[in-house]
C-alpha cells in the first residue's frame, strides 16, 4: 500500500471514530477544554501518521493536519519518536515510538565522529557518550556510563538472538557497542579512531551482557491507538472533521 493510501485509510478510520464519538457524546465542554483536547488529538494523529509514513509526503501531511488544528507534531531524529521516556531496568522502554532499527539509523549519523574521552557530541564521543546521545535523539534517556547502561532494558540471551539496536557489553564493562545486524557493530573505538561500523569480534564467552532498550520492531498499531485514544477525549469534533476535509479538498494528500 502506498503512503498516500495508508494516510487516506487512516483518515477514514479517524472519521469513523469521530462519528462514533459524536453519536455517544452528551453535554457541553468549555471552549478552553475543547481546544486543548482537539490540539491533543491533532498531535496524536500527526504522530500516528509519522510513525508509519517514511516518505516526505506522509510527514508533510502529518504536519499539515497538526497545523490545521493548531498543534505541532512530535519532531526528532526519527519520525517514529513521539515522546520522551527514561530507559528502564529490566524492561523495554516503550512510549517513545523508537525501535531497534531507529537506534541503528540514529547511530549511523555519527559515523566519522572522532573518539574523545568524555565526549557526547559531533566534536567527539566516547563509546558510552555515543550510546547516550543516540538514544537521546530518539527520546530515550540513558545513563552516561557503561556499567549503568548495561543494566538498562532486558537481557538478550546470546549473540544469535541479537537484533539491530541491541547493545553489546563485554566482560569488565569497559566498552559498549551497538549491534547493527549481519554480524556487524557500530561503536566509538578508542583515541585516534572515529565512530565506525566493523565486524563483531566478540563471542558469547566474551560478554557481560546484551541489552535491548527499545522494542526490536516498530509498533504502528500502538501509535494509531494513541491517536484514537486522544480523539475519544474530544467532545466537540467539528473542527477536527473540517480540518480533515480541508486537507482532502486542498490536495494535501496527493
Amino acid at each position: 500500500m502506498s503512503p498516500v493510501s495508508e494516510v487516506l485509510s487512516r483518515i477514514q478510520d479517524i472519521q469513523s471514530q469521530i462519528e462514533q464519538i459524536r453519536a455517544g457524546t452528551t453535554g457541553a465542554t468549555s471552549a478552553a477544554t475543547s481546544t486543548a483536547a482537539e490540539a491533543a488529538s491533532a498531535s496524536a494523529f500527526a504522530s500516528a501518521l509519522s510513525a508509519t509514513g517514511t516518505s516526505a509526503g506522509t510527514s508533510s501531511t502529518a504536519a499539515a493536519l497538526a497545523a490545521a488544528l493548531g498543534a505541532t507534531p512530535a519532531t526528532g531524529a526519527s519520525t517514529t519518536t513521539t515522546a520522551s521516556v527514561d530507559a528502564v531496568k529490566g524492561a523495554i522502554a516503550t512510549g517513545s515510538g523508537a525501535s531497534g532499527s531507529d537506534v541503528v539509523t540514529s547511530a549511523e549519523k555519527y559515523l566519522g565522529v572522532p573518539y574523545v574521552f568524555g565526549g557526547e557530541d559531533r566534536s567527539g564521543m566516547d563509546c558510552s557518550g555515543l550510546v547516550q546521545t543516540v538514544f537521546k535523539d530518539l527520546g530515550v534517556a540513558m545513563p552516561r556510563v557503561v556499567p549503568d547502561q548495561a543494566r538498562m532494558g532486558t537481557e538478550v540471551a546470546s549473540l544469535a538472538d541479537a537484533q539491530p539496536g541491541d547493545l553489546i557489553v563485554p566482560k569488565g564493562e569497559g566498552h559498549i557497542v551497538i549491534y547493527v545486524g549481519d554480524g556487524k557493530v557500530l561503536h566509538a573505538p578508542r583515541p585516534g579512531k572515529d565512530v565506525q561500523i566493523v565486524n563483531n569480534w566478540y563471542s558469547d564467552a566474551d560478554l557481560s551482557t546484551i541489552r535491548r532498550i527499545v522494542p526490536a520492531t516498530a509498533e504502528p498499531a500502538g501509535a494509531v491507538s494513541s491517536a484514537s485514544s486522544a480523539l475519544s477525549a474530544v467532545s466537540g469534533t467539528d473542527m477536527t472533521t473540517a480540518a480533515l476535509q480541508q486537507l482532502i479538498r486542498g490536495g494535501a494528500l496527493s
